[in-house]
């Protein structure tokens, strides 16, 4: 069984949002990827971006300068 732990998780109202983050985030180099959406999460889309916890705010800025608004932005235990 594979351990859980933190990641950060960004959940979109459009699956065209997370489709156009994952695209910016590769141009980047940023590391993380698009998962199912949580269950502990609801949200308008079924896909999410997991990253690691510890850059929230740069993870932010990446989405302000992609203009791309996220649903939710939390970290939780996967």
């Amino acid at each position: 069984m594979r351990q859980k732990e933190m990641r950060l998780i960004v959940a979109f109202f459009t699956t065209h949002d997370a489709m156009s983050f994952e695209d910016y985030c590769h141009e980047c180099g940023a590391e993380g990827r698009l998962i199912p959406l949580p269950k502990a999460i609801s949200a308008g889309c079924g896909l999410a971006w997991c990253a690691p916890p510890d850059d929230e705010a740069g993870l932010r800025q990446m989405l302000d300068a992609a203009g791309i608004v996220p649903q939710h932005v939390r970290i939780l235990e996967i």
